[in-house]
């Protein structure tokens, strides 16, 4: 059986590891690889080796930078289809998705391309007689990322390119679930003409979490998964001095108005719950159907829902693939027996579904409930797999009340045709990405992605000029070149 290993330095390295995990092809339900697990020594070497590095990278012209990130982003391009391939093995996600989030990523290097512009300080001029005032941001050093499975490639992405564009050296601990994306990453980088040690992926369980959050020689740590590990996260490394960026997970409102094109508006509800089998941070989970808008709603879904086609990954045609394990397969039909149990009408059932010739596979169909409330566990527990439920109120003052209380703020929307109801909306909602007819919001690169609320612990959010801003330090200096004499009086005085 293929092992996975770790790069580290610019090029494969084992280390001192000698635990695995394995690596399943959630399409079959069998492993197709093991993951080298990093023990506490492995982060050591590898951070000794970005430290190394940044004391060359760190003083990198901008223009070096730029050069190793244009022909990074190229050979993203090149080896698209191997990377999409590589993902649905690993995660289960359909062909298009997974080269759907390359796409997304990609645009993260194209934004860390235009570093030269993020990076540029202000000067002010004579602010005081004959003194001068100017800014400029430096890199913090060794910094290090830990990331979800549910997006092997992208959200990785989210954080590296900036850092390093930067003139940080970047730790990159991916998900033992999906290690084969990050691992070929890393190849490209060393392809680009990154120089060695300046990018370093060490493979692992919480034995390499803990060993990040705690190592002194890492100056800033990005996290994306669950809250309750971005609450660890967020503890961990505050308490040895490290900055953070720490997003959590996710309870999704879409409220849909009665003058909102239903056909239109279901469509889009049917993607952005079941797209990626719904394990996005940003899947809709919750349908708000607004006065007369429920029957009608809940009868286009329930068509769109039982027409997805469920299948492996790499398989053309497939709308939707198998969640990435057998414990994500069980917590979805547990829920959904739950949701039953506590009342909420079961309109389209997924439980059941068997792919033929897969049988073994982590398969699991599209489940949509109907007149779920907020005191179901289907409500307030974040299910993280193909399932939507449809809460009823009577205006968009509960609809907007509902989302407000929900301890998640990460993404929302709303579909109508006003303008007024959408403005009153994207004002009222406490939520950090709001969508106007759009159900799942992620911002371009050029802007920041966070939420608010327990899907953002602490208050960095990820990429475009927020992440500029987390991966790099400012300085203001102010300076006069004297040609008098020194005097007691304070300089604006004068």
């Amino acid at each position: 059986m293929k092992t996975i290993d770790h790069w580290i330095n610019g090029a494969a390295a084992t280390a001192g590891s000698t635990r695995t995990a394995p690596v399943y092809d959630p399409a079959v339900g069998h492993a197709r690889a093991e993951v080298l697990l990093a023990e506490p020594s492995d982060v050591d070497t590898a951070v000794a080796a970005a430290a190394k590095a940044f004391e060359a990278w760190g003083d990198s012209s901008l223009s070096q930078r730029t050069k190793v990130m244009f022909a990074f982003r190229e050979l993203l391009v090149k080896h698209e289809d191997e990377l999409a391939r590589i993902i649905s093995a690993e995660h289960g996600k359909v062909i298009d998705d997974a080269r759907g989030e390359i796409v997304r990523g990609r645009e993260i290097v194209e934004y860390a391309c235009g570093i030269a512009d993020a990076l540029k300080g202000g000067f002010s001029d004579q602010v005081s007689r004959d003194v001068d005032v100017h800014d400029f941001r430096q890199p913090l050093g060794v910094v290090a990322g830990i990331t979800p499975f549910n997006f092997p490639i992208m959200v990785p992405l989210w954080m590296h390119p900036i850092a390093i564009a930067a003139g940080n050296t970047f730790v990159l601990k991916p998900s033992e679930r999906v290690p084969s994306a990050s691992r070929l990453v890393a190849e490209l980088y060393a392809e680009a003409g990154l120089p060695d040690g300046v990018f370093n992926v060490v493979n692992g369980d919480k034995v390499a979490v803990d060993a990040i959050l705690e190592h002194p020689g890492i100056a800033a740590v990005s996290f994306v998964g669950s809250t309750p590990i971005a609450k660890y996260v967020h503890e961990r490394a505050t308490a040895t001095g490290k900055r953070v960026q720490a997003l959590g997970g996710a309870k999704n409102h879409a409220v849909v108005l009665p003058d909102a094109d239903l056909e239109y508006a279901a469509n889009h509800l049917t993607a952005a719950a079941f797209g990626s089998a719904g394990q996005r941070c940003m899947a809709i989970s919750i349908g708000v159907a607004v006065g007369s808008a429920g029957d009608g709603l809940i009868e286009i879904l329930e068509r769109k829902a039982a027409g997805i086609k469920v299948g492996p990954g790499h398989q053309e045609g497939n709308d939707m693939g198998p969640v990435v394990t057998e414990a994500a397969r069980r917590r979805v039909i547990d829920s959904v027996a739950l949701g039953a149990e506590q009342g909420a009408t079961v309109v389209v059932d997924g439980r059941e579904l068997r792919v033929a010739g897969h049988e073994d596979g982590f398969f699991v169909g599209p489940s949509l409930l109907d007149h779920v409330t907020t005191e179901m566990a289907a409500y307030r527990d974040e299910i993280f797999g193909p399932v939507l439920g449809i809460v009823r109120v009577s205006t968009l003052d509960e609809a907007i009340a509902l989302i407000n209380a929900n301890p998640y703020g990460n993404g929302t929307a709303v579909f109508t045709g006003s303008g007024e109801a959408a403005r009153r909306f994207q004002r009222e909602v406490k939520v950090g990405m709001i969508g106007v007819n759009v159900p799942i919001p992620v911002p371009m690169s050029y802007y920041s992605f966070g939420g608010w609320k327990d899907s953002l612990i602490g208050d960095s959010p990820i990429h475009g000029p927020a992440g500029v801003r987390f991966y790099t330090r400012a300085k203001v200096v102010t300076t006069r070149w004297p040609h008098s004499t020194a005097g007691f009086h304070f300089p604006t005085s004068s």
